[in-house]
């Protein structure tokens, strides 16, 4: 409820609200004191107020405003006013209008997500294009409390319960401890104008529901409910750093990192308690949702596999390989006898010797007259055999993998090196006894693979 101060100590609240927002921001903010932000302004109250304190406290930034075309005149209207104000403020403006219907019918998603996924991409345009690091908006409390109960209303694991974060790289939100009477308390009080959004009314939307219907309810029940889940979500928030910091710690004792693939051993995984729980807190981040999938590579045959949208996690005997989806790549590439170095699919030298020197696992040398040109780089298939150097008889592939400990994801990236069907180098790893050098030969073919 508006409080009615007396004109005697007006001026007193006012310059203390104005003290207590200049020591939040250097407390917790100190980067806005030092450069330019983007300050995203719809009109409504809280954009309007974190606006016009941020104007007194004399910090330097530009004012951004999207129009997403859903309330016709009054979208324009709003756009108009923000226009207006920040005329009046004398600050840099960027503003833009978004067909945002069509978006929600060309990619099926809701009105809100569509209009969340144009302005911070249009936020992100507008900071890149002007060299501006850091992006404000203007949520509070209230809106901390509603995105939790949507939230908890959708099913979530703790990062969902601790609500909206107050800064990011590039995001601030100095009102986030601040509640909505508190703020509408400061615009009454300065006498600001601001606009009401006529679809905040509209219960149809899931988070207009909980904040008209739900939140008035929850602060019957107790008239300081707010302020009371404002510090449990802190009591949350610090549990979920505890807990980052053990799977950060679990992931630095368990994640091997070997050229873009991650391998984790089964027997450490296995180990842990509760096992879904970490799990998920494990590989959550690269996409993965099916739980139950997961946990059954722990114990299934080498060479299942889960994916997400951007990741594989693969059983390779005793350990799981995770590793990114690359695009295949084209099944054969070929190399003419006047090539002297090609840099894809991998990066070879060809270069004719009379010598050969030391032979490191990047170096083949071969006798030039063994060859049948064009070569052939290529992935490896079922049956694929070679005689290895130094060995009488020929060897699978598949036998020469297994021997060498080579895992599933290595081997779908192993090129074999071919002159017409006959495998030359198994790259990088192993020659043929067929295109080894002889004392009599007289021609040398050096290939020298860099990584």
């Amino acid at each position: 409820m508006f409080l009615v101060i007396p004109d005697s100590k007006l001026f007193l609240y006012l310059c203390f609200v104005l003290a207590e927002f200049k020591k939040h921001i250097k407390t917790k903010f100190p980067e806005l004191l030092e450069e330019r932000f983007l300050l995203a302004c719809s009109g409504g109250v809280d954009s309007m107020v974190l606006t016009h304190l941020c104007h007194r406290a004399k910090l330097n930034f530009a004012i951004g405003h999207c129009n997403f075309q859903l309330r016709g005149r009054e979208s324009d209207t709003d756009e108009k006013f923000v226009r207006d104000w920040a005329f009046q403020l004398s600050k840099p403006f960027f503003s833009t209008c978004f067909d945002t219907i069509n978006y929600v019918s060309k990619n099926k998603v809701s009105v809100q997500l569509a209009a969340r996924e144009l302005r911070y991409r249009w936020f992100a345009e507008i900071m890149q294009e002007n060299d501006i690091k850091i992006l404000v908006t203007a949520h509070q409390a209230d809106d901390n409390l509603e995105t939790f109960l949507i939230n908890l209303s959708r099913g979530t694991g703790i990062d969902g319960l601790t609500g909206i974060p107050e800064k990011t790289d590039t995001l601030a939100r100095p009102l986030l401890p601040f509640t909505r009477s508190q703020i509408l308390e400061y615009a009454k009080i300065e006498n600001l104008a601001w606009r009401e959004d006529s679809s905040n009314s509209d219960t149809k939307y899931l988070r207009n529901k909980i904040r008209h219907e739900i939140v008035p309810k929850l602060m019957e029940l107790h008239p300081t409910f707010l302020e009371n889940f404002k510090n449990t979500q802190r009591y949350i928030t610090g549990i979920s750093q505890l807990a980052e910091f053990h799977i950060n710690q679990v992931r630095k004792t368990n994640f091997q990192h070997d050229d873009g693939v991650i391998k984790i051993s089964v027997a450490s995984l296995s180990k842990l308690k509760p096992l879904k729980a970490h799990l998920f807190a494990l590989f959550k981040a690269y996409g993965f949702t099916e739980w139950n999938d997961v946990k059954s590579l722990l114990t299934a045959m080498s060479g299942k596999e889960v994916r997400s949208g951007t990741h594989r996690l693969v059983k390779d005997r005793d350990f799981l390989l995770l590793t990114e989806i690359q695009e295949e790549d084209p099944k054969e590439y070929h190399i003419s006898h006047d090539e002297r170095e090609i840099h894809t699919p991998i990066h070879l030298r060809m270069s004719q010797v009379s010598l050969v020197k030391e032979t490191p696992k990047n170096v083949l040398y071969v006798a030039k007259e063994t060859l049948k040109y064009p070569l052939t780089l290529r992935k490896w298939r079922k049956g694929d055999y070679f005689y290895p150097l130094g060995m009488k008889g020929r060897k699978k592939l598949s036998k020469f993998f297994k021997d060498e400990k080579i895992d599933i994801i290595s081997k779908e990236k192993q090129w074999l090196l071919c002159s017409g069907d006959v495998i030359v180098w198994v790259v990088g790893k192993r020659a043929d006894e067929r295109f080894k050098v002889a004392k009599d030969t007289r021609e040398i073919v050096k290939f020298e693979l860099n990584k």
